[in-house]
């Protein structure tokens, strides 16, 4: 084993990396695609569609969670085919700019969800899974990339590094949509105090739906230094020959992969608490919406306070995760979620904890009541917790899978990722369809977590 590994670092020493302006260009990936994660699924859109496109909330969190549920399936179905075949061809960028073009066409679509209107729901619905599985597919073949760009010891730093960049980048995204573009139907007025930019009409929540095609916008003109300036593994086999090779490679792998107990252990402990963090943050806002009635400029605010601690929790946990490793850094994180969670069952319009508070007052100040106060400070525990666990993820597949079949190893993280990921939304949906409680549809969520935790202490990083 120590010879293994002298080898091993002999050959990183000799690895020639890329100058630091690719890497640099890498990171701009997360700070492109993260606005979709905060503006369309979090806390901007999916909250309007829940509260002013559906029915009601409760009808319109069912609805966005079969969506999610249904995107999540089509997601973990393909991605471990396509990573083997990328691995095969040798391409990543290629992958990205096709992905990236289905998040742009469907982010771009959500401007037509228009307030009130049942008939735009099934094809906005539509268009919404579109972009989702762009940007999701995108984000596997971006992560493929890393291992090219820094030595191992860095990894951990690089992947909680473009963590917090795309936090910022989700953060000047959200106060771009506040500051200038959304308004209240109230007052006309945006979060500054502004009329809206380009005339988008408050009442017909223009500024809403605009986030739709600035998502898409933003895309395009921050993923260009990645295609410029960042390098790419060198074409190996066309396109027909990396299919049949991908395929041979992924059955293998499929079949060593009960002898890889570590990897295994992680892939299944991945999918079932990625599946509650992706329920988390997708319903956090409309849950918020429901249970203070927010609208978006109370959302929006909560958004960037909550985009700052996760910029924070990516910086630090990518130092932690080179210091301690990353399995130290996900279990951390997950304690945290967990204990964020309860509390935040436990948090009502009139009541914190166990102690009946005063409700928040209609256009009264922002986050006034005690409530409100209470579910700020949870939910930036959730942030700060969020960005490193999936820093930290991706780093330790990076640290445990086969170097030369990277692609196909995040294909089946993805896999891991979506292949339940249905389940938590699907679980909220028809518990929020069958109670008519908000709170009873994002209880079980605590399952994830602990069910993760348990088989994540079967992982070994070495």
């Amino acid at each position: 084993m120590a010879i293994a590994l002298t080898e091993s670092r002999r050959v990183d020493l000799t690895t020639k990396y890329p100058p630091r302006a690719a890497v640099i260009s890498w990171l701009f990936f997360d700070w492109a695609a993260q606005p979709y994660f905060t503006l369309i699924t979090t806390f901007v859109f999916a909250p309007y569609f829940a509260t002013h496109v559906a029915a009601n909330p409760a009808s319109g969190q069912s609805l966005w969670g079969f969506a999610t549920a249904a995107a999540g399936l089509a997601i973990a179905l393909m991605s471990p085919v396509l990573g083997a075949i990328a691995d095969a061809s040798g391409r990543r960028k290629p992958w990205i700019a096709a992905f990236g073009t289905l998040l742009v066409i469907g982010s771009s679509l959500m401007w037509f969800a228009k307030p009130g209107d049942a008939s735009v729901i099934p094809p906005l619905l539509l268009s919404y899974g579109i972009a989702t599985i762009g940007v999701e597919f995108a984000t596997v073949f971006n992560n493929a990339m890393m291992p090219t760009l820094v030595p191992p010891d860095q990894i951990g730093r690089l992947s909680g590094t473009g963590w917090a960049t795309g936090y910022i980048g989700g953060i000047l995204s959200l106060i771009l949509v506040l500051g200038f573009l959304a308004a209240s139907p109230e007052t006309g007025r945006t979060l500054f105090g502004f009329t809206p930019l380009f005339g988008l009409d408050p009442a017909t929540h223009q500024g809403d739906r605009i986030s739709g095609p600035l998502t898409g916008v933003w895309f395009i003109i921050f993923v260009l230094p990645m295609f410029l300036l960042t390098p790419d593994y060198p074409a190996r086999h066309a396109l027909r020959d990396a299919l049949r090779e991908g395929m041979t490679d992924l059955r293998r792998t499929l079949r060593e992969l009960p002898e890889r107990k570590s990897v295994a252990a992680f892939l299944l402990a991945n999918m079932i608490y990625t599946d509650g963090l992706v329920s988390l943050f997708a319903f956090g806002g409309i849950y918020a919406a429901g249970t203070f009635g927010w609208n978006t400029i109370e959302i929006g605010t909560f958004g960037i306070i909550l985009a700052v601690a996760g910029t924070l929790g990516g910086w630090l946990g990518g130092k932690l995760d080179d210091a301690f490793g990353p399995k130290f850094v996900i279990t951390g994180s997950m304690l945290m979620l967990l204990g964020a969670i309860v509390a935040i069952l436990l948090v009502d319009k009139d009541r914190v904890l166990f102690v009946k508070v005063m409700p928040p007052v209609p256009g009264g100040p922002l986050f006034a009541s005690a409530a409100e106060k209470a579910y700020l400070v949870l939910g930036c525990l959730i942030g700060a917790a969020g960005a490193p666990l999936q820093a930290a993820s991706r780093s330790l597949l990076i640290r445990i899978a086969p170097k030369d079949r990277i692609a196909q190893y995040f294909g089946l993280f993805a896999l891991t990722g979506k292949v339940t990921s249905f389940v938590g939304p699907l679980l909220i949906g028809v518990v929020t369809a069958e109670t008519a409680s908000q709170k009873a549809g994002m209880a079980g969520l605590v399952v994830f977590f602990l069910a993760g935790l348990l088989l994540l202490s079967r992982v070994r990083e070495v």
